[in-house]
Parts: structure tokens; C-alpha cells; sequence
């Protein structure tokens, strides 16, 4: 089961940080190349443990879906969510923040498995676990400009960080 493992540096409130990436409004911001669109559980604002949304997205030139389920929320230190129904086998994603003095350490653990077994295992490999790498990253840079900037009100219009 491939981990890919990415840190980025923030220089912005850890709960800020926290916030806007569990905000389902910037994820579809931050995924316009795959035209990702909710259609089904929360729809906006900050999702919650428990709940769940489900993601139509174009990969691979292939129209999927993918639902999603907050399994764990330790504000503002941790949140954990799973795949329940999509084109992996399964996947499992713990999101960590650190406060270092004005700065927050944001963490991505993504854990995946393909179907369709050795080459499933193989397409891992040559192709998938980079592409993940790529779309993780591209979305934490989406979640760093956006915090280190006034552009979290649009995002987090009832805080205060």
C-alpha cells in the first residue's frame, strides 16, 4: 500500500490553517483542473466528523466519483477521513498541524490501495502515486496562499483568526 507523506509550511493561525482544509468550498476552488463538483452530502462551508460528501471529478480523462467520510476531528491539531465508495480500493488520509511560533506545519499521510490487484499494484507504481503527490501538493499551495492571505474571509467569513 503506497504512503505518500507531504509537510508544507504556513505562515498563517493553526486554526486558520485547519479550517480551510476541511472547508469543502476550497477544495472545489483548489481542484479546478479536475472539475470537481460536490454532488451528495455536505455541500459547503466546513465539513464535520461524521459527515460525509461525495466528489464528481474528471481523472485520467474518466468521470468518477468518490465519497468521503470524516472518521476523526481533533480541532485544531488533527482530522482523519476515509474513502466509503470510489475508484480506489480504499484510502485513508490523517491531516496534522503543528504550531511553530507564528507558523503552522501542515502534514498530509495518504495511505491508498488500488483495485484490481498486481496491476492495480503496478499502476501504483508507474503512474498513481505521483499523480497524487502532484494533486496533494497543488492543493496545499492552494491552502497556503489562501491563508497567508485576506482570501480566507471568502472561505472562513465567521472567523476570527
Amino acid at each position: 500500500m503506497p504512503i505518500i507523506n507531504i509537510t508544507t509550511s504556513i505562515n498563517a493561525p493553526i486554526e486558520r490553517c485547519f479550517n480551510l482544509a476541511l472547508s469543502i468550498d476550497l477544495h472545489a476552488d483548489s481542484t479546478l483542473g479536475t472539475n470537481e463538483k460536490v454532488i451528495g452530502g455536505i455541500s459547503s462551508g466546513i465539513i464535520k466528523q461524521d459527515e460525509t460528501v461525495t466528489w464528481q471529478a474528471k481523472h485520467f480523462g474518466i468521470k468518477q466519483e468518490l465519497t468521503t467520510l470524516i472518521t476523526k476531528v481533533d480541532f485544531p491539531t488533527s482530522f482523519e477521513d476515509k474513502m466509503i465508495k470510489g475508484a480506489f480500493k480504499n484510502f485513508y488520509h490523517v491531516h496534522s498541524f503543528e504550531k511553530i511560533e507564528q507558523s503552522t506545519i501542515m502534514k498530509d499521510v495518504f495511505k491508498f490501495e488500488s483495485p484490481f490487484g498486481i496491476a492495480g499494484k503496478l499502476f501504483n507504481v508507474l503512474v498513481l502515486t505521483n499523480y497524487m503527490i502532484k494533486f496533494l501538493t497543488q492543493r496545499n499551495q492552494v491552502i497556503k496562499k489562501v491563508a497567508e492571505s485576506e482570501e480566507w474571509r471568502k472561505y472562513l467569513k465567521d472567523t476570527k483568526f
